[in-house]
């Protein structure tokens, strides 16, 4: 529902998405057991530079909103990287990182 600010951080760092829910929403409000399958819609707008601050996600037959919490333009540029690791080594490579990902 909300993350410590080192735990969104590294998410972040490691390529994964961090998500809140948003509105008091929970898990368990949702009815979600996490054996849905997930689909998040809106995170397309990362690869043309923007950030998306609240995203659509449908899990099964339940849709909802989130919070995406990447909170700067270094976070999302390593986030479309795969994490800080390969947006680092794609610098020392590529001398300038232009090979993102697009998700």
């Amino acid at each position: 529902q909300s993350f410590e600010r080192i735990h969104r951080s590294n998410l972040v760092d490691m390529g994964v998405l961090p998500l809140e829910f948003v509105d008091g929403a929970s898990a368990e409000t949702l009815g979600l057991t996490g054996h849905e399958d997930y689909e998040i819609r809106g995170l397309e707008a990362l690869n043309s530079g923007d950030t998306p601050r609240r995203l659509t996600v449908r899990a099964d037959h339940i849709e909802f909103f989130v919070r995406l919490r990447i909170d700067t333009t270094h976070e999302a540029a390593y986030y479309r990287h795969g994490g800080i690791l390969n947006y680092v080594l794609r610098q020392l490579v590529d001398g300038q990182g232009d090979g993102e990902r697009t998700v």
